[in-house]
């Protein structure tokens, strides 16, 4: 890159591409290492102290030229290094909106390219952020893990790497896109960023069947992840059912054999589509059995509102039936998420965004789509990644052929420690403490604490609990004398899980005098748990 150039470093990039087109020469500033952390207008950044701005050696000799614009300062105060870290018309470089592989390889390319990116990682519009590899069990076809790695684990490693090269990720959904004009304007809750470039790569989210009682009994019983909620001791020991033919319904029908005593995968036609090897897998396990040419038409309840089965149809014949099922899971395919891009972009039949020449180029200049969002055929990890080093790359060409770059040259910034411990387990509990883990804790706490009690039920695979912990974590620091916070892993302790009724995860419940108060269901809005727990403080 152009910045290896001026700025000595031991890392190589595994692939580079230099651009060094003439102009007048510019000054090149450096950004001190900084964490940033987002209120509800600004960004606000707290830098280290003793750092100094300086200008390379040799960039102002003749020869050297740049067509780069540059961001320039001599001071180094707090105050004037925060504003100096916003290009000096507001415009950013490059706005990525994304988080799967798609998003997060694009943020690691832009990042050390040294444009800065913003990326607005997602909250609960088009899936938990990560994108869909939070809800997959095993990845065995990503190079470079030759044991496999799990869907979380390999987003969580992303991630960190986007940290890394300090791109500043925002953890909003992003409610409204502007590209008919320029500079373009993405809009969150609670933010609002003009920008020269942007890479869409919002994924693609699980289909529902629309049963008729399907939103009665989502998360009670039907779910479209087997990670997050097959755990659940109420699944334990159970028939399950998974509809779908693909790889995904294959995938999660073996995950919940872990768990299940017999699972039954339910194909509309008369074949699976999914791999060769997942079928093989399929086929070869006695604790699976595969239903042909059926439909699934609803699910059946028990005189105590709990779901008991599913009710079929079968395709040849015409005829319904029941079958007993304690849980259902869907692994029915996906749908674009390309909702914010209608009427300005050009979209094919099935909502995805048509892309020229293979590449990441947009119907509009300066967009570019990466990730399922424009692959309606691949759909793998590994071509979600390379689709988002293309949209990097074509982005950075983009901003310097247009002589709209400003470049940021900053140092690696340190990643964040985990936000929970579990040493006040470890070491004895201690009720001062705010945060403690695991079943005795909750015991304790239940019985002794005047304050009130928070509750987070989480599993070891469980993508979204990831998502949820950290967000949970920063409203309950809020609150710190106030409230009590236990961490239950229902695999650690099943019988409180089964005692509370729990049957997916993420799940929170709120205590208080031995009096359960609330029950809040997967990932929530900061905001709701914020005023729940202001109201009861």
């Amino acid at each position: 890159m152009l910045a290896m150039a001026v700025v000595p470093s031991t890392s190589i990039s595994a692939c580079s591409s230099s651009y060094l087109p003439t102009d007048s020469t510019k000054t090149f500033r450096s950004r001190p290492p900084h964490s940033c952390r987002l209120s509800t207008s600004s960004f606000r950044c707290t830098f280290s102290q003793n750092n100094k701005l300086w200008t390379p050696a040799g960039i102002n000799q003749p020869g050297f030229s740049s067509s780069r614009q540059v961001i320039r300062s001599a001071v180094a105060t707090e105050e004037e290094l925060e504003k100096a870290s916003v290009p000096k018309d507001g415009i950013e470089n490059l706005v990525i909106i994304g988080s799967g592989p798609a998003g997060y390889t694009a943020a690691i390319y832009a990042a050390r390219a040294n444009l800065k990116p913003i990326v607005f990682e997602g909250y609960q519009v088009g899936g938990v952020p990560g994108g869909q590899l939070m809800t997959t069990t095993e990845v065995e076809n990503f190079p470079g893990f030759p044991d496999g790695i799990s869907g979380p684990d390999l987003m969580d490693r992303m991630r960190r790497q986007v940290e890394r090269w300090g791109a500043v990720l925002i953890h909003e959904d992003v409610e409204y896109i502007d590209v008919r004009n320029r500079p373009f304007t993405i809009r969150s809750s609670e933010h609002e960023v003009k920008c020269h470039s942007l890479i869409v790569a919002t994924g693609a989210t699980a289909k529902r069947l629309g049963l008729p009682h399907e939103h009665e009994f989502w998360s009670r019983g039907i779910s479209a992840c087997a990670i997050c909620d097959g755990a659940s001791p109420l699944f334990k020991g159970q028939e399950l059912a998974v509809v779908g033919g693909g790889d995904t319904a294959t995938e999660e029908a073996l995950y919940l054999t872990k768990y299940a005593h017999h699972v039954h995968l339910l194909v509309r036609k008369d074949k699976l589509r999914a791999s060769k090897a997942m079928q093989d897998r399929i086929f070869n396990n006695p604790n699976v059995t595969v239903h042909f040419n059926t439909e699934v038409i609803d699910v059946i309840s028990n005189d105590k509102g709990q779901m008991s089965g599913v009710l079929l149809k079968s395709i040849n014949l015409g005829e319904q039936r029941v079958l007993d099922v304690k849980g259902l899971f869907y692994g029915i395919g996906h749908m674009p998420n390309s909702h914010l891009l209608q009427g300005q972009v050009d979209l094919d039949a099935a909502g995805y965004v048509n892309v020229k020449n293979g590449g990441p180029e947009t119907s509009v200049e300066g967009v570019f789509a990466a990730g399922d969002l424009q692959d309606p055929e691949w759909r793998q990890a590994i071509t979600a990644s390379g689709s988002g080093c293309m949209a990097a790359l074509s982005a950075e060409r983009y901003l310097v052929k247009n002589n709209l770059l400003v470049e940021f040259h900053q140092p690696k910034v340190e990643v964040p420690k985990k936000d929970f411990t579990t040493r006040d387990v470890q070491m004895g509990f201690d009720i001062s403490l705010t945060k403690h883990k695991g079943q005795y804790a909750l015991r304790k706490l239940y019985h002794e604490s005047p304050r009130l009690i928070c509750v987070l039920y989480t599993s070891p695979t469980c993508g979204p609990c990831r998502t949820l912990k950290p967000i949970l974590n920063k409203v309950l620091d809020e609150f710190e004398k106030s409230i009590h916070f236990v961490e239950i892993d229902i695999e650690e302790d099943p019988e409180i899980a089964e005692a509370a009724g729990i049957m997916g995860t993420p799940y929170v419940q709120f205590f208080k005098n031995k009096e359960k108060l609330k029950d809040i269901p997967g990932v929530k809005t900061k905001s709701e748990y914020r005023e729940f727990i202001r109201a009861n403080t």
